[in-house]
């Protein structure tokens, strides 16, 4: 299983990015994708996550009315759309899959993409 992350970068706050993770290696139908952060100096995160076959989301309150998780199951990627960024959000950013388990826990997800950065100047 291979996960591409992309779409990271440099952006004013106020200003939105969409990062895309795209999947190989195998059917993703029972699949939980989701996206996490880390800030320098801080632990891991979660952020939203999906689940492939019905499309049920979740994510944090931090980003909630901010962030969009979705997913293209024709081209096997699941996109992060993030507006009103703020300085906070800075960090770099991951995507992983787990099979057959929604949960918020990064130790609980197989499979990681490597990171891409986000950063936001205020």
């Amino acid at each position: 299983v291979q996960l591409q992350a992309s779409g990271g970068g440099l952006v004013q706050a106020g200003g939105s990015l969409r990062l895309s993770c795209a999947a190989s290696g195998r059917t993703f139908s029972s699949y939980v994708v989701g996206w996490f952060r880390q800030a320098p100096g801080k632990e891991r995160e979660f952020v939203a996550s999906i689940t492939w076959s019905g499309g049920s989301t979740y994510s944090t309150d931090s980003v909630k009315g901010r962030f969009t998780i979705s997913r293209d199951n024709a081209k096997n990627t699941v996109y992060l759309q993030m507006d009103s960024l703020k300085p906070e959000d800075t960090a770099v950013y991951y995507c992983a899959a787990v099979p057959l388990k929604y949960t918020t826990r990064p130790r609980d997800y197989a499979y990681w993409g490597q990171g891409t950065q986000v950063t936001v100047s205020s």
